[in-house]
């Protein structure tokens, strides 16, 4: 594959009818990382020739998804470069004059059928059975000159490619090979200019390729059978096509095309959900491709680095969610406690676990002691406010038998949340856990009762609950005197 540095530019082009989600991240992720290992230009159009769906608010969401995914395109609609305009409705003229070459050159045809005659003819051929489909090239016999006056006129028209019949045609894509279409299987003489004067997909992507230099088209398999129709195009205008590659699909875990049955799909349900960027690229960047042997985390720099048209799998590629939360966690944990709590401090504040919007200096100063004993517990950043509320306000005092440990009674229990009480204030001083636990150990040791059974009933007294964060942390952070508070109410409350 002709793969020099100086020739590389390739695109990510979305239509902007709805968010942006995992398929088309991976699409983009994969052209940056080809454009960044050979030195080449990665680029930007919005192809937003669909005017009844297009809309600003998916535009956005495109600039957002990727400001916070933190890579970016070289060229593009918000930056500029030598090829714009990047928006396609902003390029209409350009589209008009390239559908009339193609006129002059006798490769296209003025179409003058109305919707309704299309429609006819469509329910005719079901009445028959037929199995005819798409356009019956009623127009395309109608002699030129004669077509070019009524065009001429104002009579309404679309401009449509005459397929050469009869023909096959045959282009390469890296990942799949040679391959061989038949003309006859190729959408009948598609339209290229509707008449209202804006192009159809088909027109706008082949033009802006060419103009714009695109040396290399990746994209989804499921645009495979446009290719064909896009290679008569260039063909038709004289152009050499760029080269070809179709991604492997990405798939659920039952074999159909990811969607949202499976789970989240669009990248703001994972930003909700309190998934990192860095954990989303590096998964999303190993769906169907494989860079090393034995390595699971890659920076996008070392992504970069190792990014080749070799490296990807002509299998469909699985999104395997567990897979993602395993990486989430493992970038969670990468994080020093300063960035952790930074990353989960707007959760905590939509939470409202501070009490008003922002946390005072000193919840703030807890609320990163804090990320130390849950980190290691995180799957997801969302899980924050409800992991640590017990630290920000008093929690419910649960029923009497959370607190008794296996074998023990209401009595027995008073007496051991009774010792937890008179330790508390020595264990809210350890400076770590190594001595705070000693020092329980020792105690429960000289009292001759078991470990877990005081550790248990004081675990939910100072935190509300049998599963928490680690119990030592939790006392350091609450001090001797709200520790040795909380306690004293769940045995008035026991006592009771």
């Amino acid at each position: 594959m002709n793969t020099h540095i100086q020739d590389v530019r390739v695109r990510y082009a979305p239509s902007p009818t709805g968010l942006q989600h995992v398929g088309g991240i991976r699409t983009a992720l994969f052209n940056y990382l080809f454009a960044r290992s050979k030195g080449g230009k990665f680029i930007l159009r919005l192809e937003d020739t669909d005017r009844t769906r297009t809309d600003d608010s998916y535009v956005q969401n495109l600039y957002d998804t990727f400001d916070w995914l933190k890579f970016k395109w070289d060229e593009g609609p918000d930056c500029g470069g030598a090829f714009g305009s990047y928006v396609q409705s902003e390029r209409s003229e350009l589209y008009k004059k390239y559908a009339q070459e193609l006129i002059e050159k006798e490769k296209a045809y003025y179409c003058f059928c109305s919707a309704q005659r299309i429609d006819e003819v469509r329910q005719q051929r079901e009445a028959a059975h037929s199995s005819e489909s798409g356009y019956d090239r009623f127009c395309r016999s109608i002699e030129p000159q004669e077509a070019a006056k009524k065009a001429a006129a104002g009579e309404l028209c679309t401009i449509r490619l005459k397929i050469p019949l009869g023909e096959n045609t045959v282009f390469y894509d890296h990942l799949l090979g040679e391959i061989e279409w038949k003309n006859d299987d190729v959408n009948p003489d598609p339209v290229l200019l509707k008449s209202d004067g804006f192009p159809t997909y088909h027109l706008a992507n082949v033009v802006d390729d060419h103009l714009m230099e695109i040396s290399h088209i990746m994209r989804a398999q499921e645009w495979l059978p446009s290719v064909p129709l896009h290679v008569i195009m260039y063909r038709a205008f004289g152009w050499t096509p760029p080269e070809f590659c179709h991604l492997p699909m990405v798939m659920g875990q039952d074999g159909k095309k990811l969607s949202k049955r499976h789970g989240a799909t669009s990248i703001d349900e994972f930003r909700k959900q309190g998934y990192l960027p860095e954990a989303l690229i590096n998964y999303v960047a190993l769906l169907g491709a494989s860079y090393e042997e034995g390595k699971d985390i890659y920076t996008l720099e070392e992504l970069t680095q190792r990014f080749s048209l070799e490296k990807l799998n002509k299998a469909p590629a699985v999104f395997d969610y567990k897979k993602l939360e395993w990486y989430n966690g493992q970038y969670i944990r990468m994080k020093t406690d300063e960035e952790l709590a930074s990353l989960c401090l707007p959760y905590a504040i939509n939470a409202g676990l501070f009490g008003s919007e922002e946390p005072t200096a000193q919840q703030r100063d807890v609320f990163v002691a804090i990320m130390a004993l849950v980190k290691e517990r995180l799957t997801f950043l969302n899980e924050v406010p409800e992991k640590v509320a017990y630290l920000f306000r008093e929690p419910e005092i649960p029923a009497a038998e959370e607190f008794i440990p296996k074998k023990c009674d209401l009595t027995k229990t008073i007496e051991l949340l009774q010792i937890g009480k008179e330790l508390a204030g020595s264990l809210a001083q350890t400076p770590d856990d190594e001595q705070a636990e000693n020092f329980i150990k020792a105690e429960a040791q000289k009292r001759e009762i078991k470990l877990g059974d005081l550790m248990m009933p004081l675990r939910v007294a100072i935190t509300g609950s049998r599963v928490s964060p680690p119990l030592f942390g939790s006392l350091r952070i609450l001090g001797a005197e709200r520790s040795t508070d909380r306690i004293e109410n769940a045995l008035k409350n026991l006592r009771g």
